[in-house]
């Protein structure tokens, strides 16, 4: 399952939102330094899905606030 993310790094509440076009709008805690918000991302998507971290990848935007997310569901 591929889904398209639009990051907010440096939000007070950690929440995930879903946009009317299915994509995600996700609110981390973590600042977008050394790769610390893409973490926090991988970890609550992962409690969002039920699947293990290393199941979720992101597939483009690494250091952008958009980002396409592939979600392993089937392993």
């Amino acid at each position: 399952m591929h889904k398209k993310v639009k990051v907010k790094p440096n939000s007070k509440v950690q929440k995930i939102q879903e946009d009317a076009d299915g994509s995600l709008i996700v609110h981390l805690k973590s600042p977008p330094v050394d790769g610390k918000a893409n973490e926090e991302l991988i970890k609550l998507l992962s409690e969002n899905f039920d699947v293990p971290k290393s199941h979720i990848r992101i597939k483009s935007g690494l250091s952008s606030r958009q980002k396409l997310i592939e979600i392993d569901t089937d392993a």
